[in-house]
């Protein structure tokens, strides 16, 4: 008896037969911008709290350095790194962001953050004037180019106590500062004011 061959599909034509494997769906694109947006704020609020933060010149305190008026001027801001006391100490004229404590407080009328320039560290001694109008800190009449003209009221001598700074606006006639309101706590400081970045005609570093 004769063999007989059994027809069936070839292999290609069942291949043809079989519907094609549909591609793969994409990941919806709204959970990847939610996981995109959650992420970017999370980031922001880390380096705000812990690296970086900028800060609006509200007063005239620190003229020439910085500039600052009414709600309606075209206020400098200014750029502080949080992370700069951590890595080492305050710097004598060093411009520093604090909290306000003690009298400072009512001065400012809370616990509101201040801006000012460091003029004596602790144990120095800080006093005005010498012959020449200057700061003394520690018999060493200081070299101050960012202090505004009209500047040189006598104070001191004043003792610099341990744990404190002593601070100062560089427009010191129009400054309610250390010579007033005592010495802040290096505790307090927030950070290290390094650089202007608005108004951009503004933008540079501090010294």
């Amino acid at each position: 008896m004769a063999a007989t061959d059994s027809v069936g599909p070839s292999a290609g034509s069942q291949a043809d037969d079989v519907p094609a494997e549909p591609p793969p769906k994409r990941a919806g694109w709204g959970r990847e911008w939610l996981i995109l947006i959650v992420l970017t704020v999370i980031g922001t609020l880390v380096i705000r709290t812990f690296v970086v933060q900028s800060y609006r010149i509200p007063s005239e305190s620190m003229e020439k350095t910085l500039h600052g008026c009414s709600p309606h001027c075209n206020n400098d801001r200014i750029l502080v790194n949080k992370l700069s006391y951590k890595l080492h100490g305050v710097h004598r004229h060093d411009v520093v962001v604090f909290k306000a404590t003690g009298k400072w407080v009512e001065v400012v009328g809370g616990p509101d953050d201040v801006v000012k320039r460091v003029i004596g560290l602790p144990g120095d001694t800080v006093q005005c004037c010498d012959p020449q109008g200057r700061v003394v800190v520690d018999g060493v009449a200081q070299t101050e180019p960012y202090v505004f003209e009209d500047n040189h009221d006598p104070f001191g001598p004043v003792v610099v106590p341990k744990g404190q700074l002593f601070v100062m606006g560089d427009h010191r006639s129009a400054s309610s500062d250390s010579r007033y309101n005592g010495t802040i706590p290096e505790s307090s400081v927030i950070g290290h004011a390094f650089v202007r970045i608005w108004p951009l005609s503004h933008l540079g570093t501090l010294h």
